[in-house]
């Protein structure tokens, strides 16, 4: 099979390349209109099993011409922007269609991907597909949104977003789209009329944490201009909005933007674009932060019962493998077709030619991560609903002790840092002192939010308030001593429970997490008996107190010896 990739050296093309140069049955035409470029990427994918060609191709020229010589079987079309195609913009899918080519593209504008129905007729007659639309929005959000409401009986709101990481690397193509539409006004369908939204002038927050990971941190989204505003609506007439944002980071960047869309919005500006090659500098200098990135899509709506539901689908990538995932539809579809298995014919959006399975199959292979959460959880205990579906891959004493136990005993010891000031914090934090094979009990008192742990160490005592986070502290535990409050992400490592700590707060500040003590936490099982391990250190004093030992649940009373 022949790929003819328009755009192949730029930052899509190349990771379509990088996706599909393992395959031994491709020639990969990689096509643009600097050949010198093209050979210049060819020669750096020394260890590619498909041929790869380098290629010129102007999408401006005689394209009956190009493709006439070049004699693809399928075309490629990651270049863009697409909303600068202009009146021109379906010149290379009416070329393909009459050449009985079939056709992708990586559109991420709304307008673009719904005019290329017009040619629906056309391309069936001509026995080809022409899809638009192949990437993350809205391939992977509608097979998502398949799975999620597979057993709902209404469905009422859909949301989404995007969150890449700050190294991900943004080609200067995407960054002028955003500049192109960014506070401009877009439309898309909802229950009862035409919204009018205005991209990067509507906020949420939201935290992407797939059961038993470490969560990104909390991420502002804006409203951006995709095909799922005008596609997912129309798959599900009945749902009142459809919401799908980016959450760019770092956020000073992200609000820099956010405030030149408002000077569009109110007409103090006409358009973003003249900055697009600083807004594309700017994005590729200055970043900082985790190398990890995530996306998100929330339903809405009511469960066979009747009863309120909201069913949420988490995905983490770390490290370099986020930015494949926009491109991961455009591989799944290559390869069913390579397998016998191709798209009907027609023109269209690409919202049912891949299911969620078609991309499980190509996350596993890469470190990205994937889970489901539902709201209102079945059990109601602060860890459990913390975890999710990662709950149930606990050993049973962890379990256990997180179930409702309101009391339980063990052994243990304590071991408590020399620096003076280490001994001043511990006390003040009311640590026990340094003992071995003491007595421990652990009394769990609900609240309504969470529970108070009174933990004991012989005869010494100190307590604290164990609840579910809000807000920046979403989807982690918050454990608070007194007037400090430290913010935990519950993370499933095997068959053991780590407690990491995401951040801290004094008084309600929020403090940076630089400063804070460092600590190591975990919850496992040997023999069947409950384990606990806490370590508290910091750069400045050492360890502070190092406490472990084992316990098991007993019923509520007096202790005895």
């Amino acid at each position: 099979m022949k790929l003819l990739i328009v755009g192949g050296y730029g930052t899509f093309g190349g990771r379509i390349v990088e996706l599909l140069e393992s395959e031994s049955a491709l020639t990969l035409v990689v096509a643009g209109r600097s050949v010198a470029s093209a050979r210049t990427f060819c020669a750096s994918r020394a260890h590619a099993r498909a041929t790869l060609t380098p290629a010129y191709f102007d999408r401006e020229g005689d394209l009956d011409a190009q493709l006439e010589r070049q004699a693809p079987d399928l075309v490629i079309d990651a270049s863009g922007p697409f909303q600068a195609y202009g009146g021109a913009a379906f010149r290379l899918i009416e070329a393909c269609v009459r050449a009985r080519i079939h056709y992708l593209d990586l559109a991420d504008g709304s307008d673009f991907v719904a005019g290329v129905a017009a040619y629906d007729e056309a391309a069936r007659e001509a026995g080809v597909y022409a899809l638009s639309g192949v990437s993350s929005f809205p391939v992977l959000t509608a097979a998502v949104v398949r799975e999620l409401t597979a057993s709902m009986t209404r469905v009422d709101d859909i949301a989404g977003g995007i969150a890449p990481s700050p190294y991900a690397g943004v080609g200067a193509n995407v960054v002028r789209a955003i500049a192109s539409y960014a506070g401009q006004p877009v439309a898309y369908l909802g229950r009862t009329a035409k919204i009018i939204g205005r991209p990067f002038t509507q906020q949420r927050r939201y935290t992407i944490a797939p059961p038993g990971r470490l969560p990104l941190r909390s991420t502002m989204f804006s409203l951006v201009d995709v095909p799922d505003l005008r596609a997912l609506s129309e798959l599900w007439p009945q749902v009142r909005r459809v919401w799908m944002g980016a959450g760019p980071v770092p956020e000073i960047l992200h609000r820099a933007l956010i405030f030149c869309a408002w000077l569009v919005a109110i007409g103090a500006v006409r358009s973003l674009s003249p900055l697009a090659p600083l807004m594309h500098w700017a994005t590729n200098r200055l970043r900082w932060g985790e190398h990890r990135g995530g996306m998100f899509v929330e339903v809405q709506g009511a469960d066979a019962e009747g009863a309120p539901i909201t069913r949420s689908w988490h995905l983490l990538a770390e490290g370099a493998d986020g930015p494949l995932i926009p491109s991961m539809a455009v591989q799944a579809i290559v390869l069913k077709h390579l397998a016998g298995a191709p798209p009907r014919p027609g023109a269209r959006a690409c919202v049912d030619d891949v299911e969620l399975e078609d991309y499980e199959r190509l996350l596993v292979t890469r470190t990205i991560y994937t889970g489901v959460r539902t709201h209102p959880p079945r059990r109601a205990f602060v860890y459990q609903r913390i975890l999710g579906a990662a709950w149930e891959k606990l050993p049973p004493a962890v379990r256990e002790m997180h179930d409702g136990v309101a009391f339980a005993r063990g052994r243990g010891r304590v071991e408590r840092g020399r620096n003076p000031l280490a001994w001043f914090a511990a006390s003040v934090l009311r640590f026990p002192r340094a003992g071995e094979d003491l007595d421990v009990s652990v009394r769990f008192d609900p609240r309504p939010a969470g529970e108070v742990w009174t933990r004991s160490f012989a005869t010494q005592s100190f307590s604290s308030y164990q609840y579910e986070g809000r807000g920046a502290s979403e989807r982690l535990i918050v454990e608070r001593f007194g007037v400090v409050a430290f913010s935990m992400a519950l993370v499933l490592d095997g068959e053991r429970l780590n407690l990491v700590l995401r951040r801290w707060s004094a008084f309600g500040v929020a403090l940076p997490l630089w400063l804070a003590p460092r600590s190591r936490a975990h919850e496992s099982a040997d023999g069947g008996v409950f384990h606990f391990f806490v370590e508290i250190s910091h750069p400045l004093v050492g360890l502070i107190v190092r406490y472990q030992g084992w316990l098991t649940p007993q019923p509520p009373g007096p202790r005895t010896e």
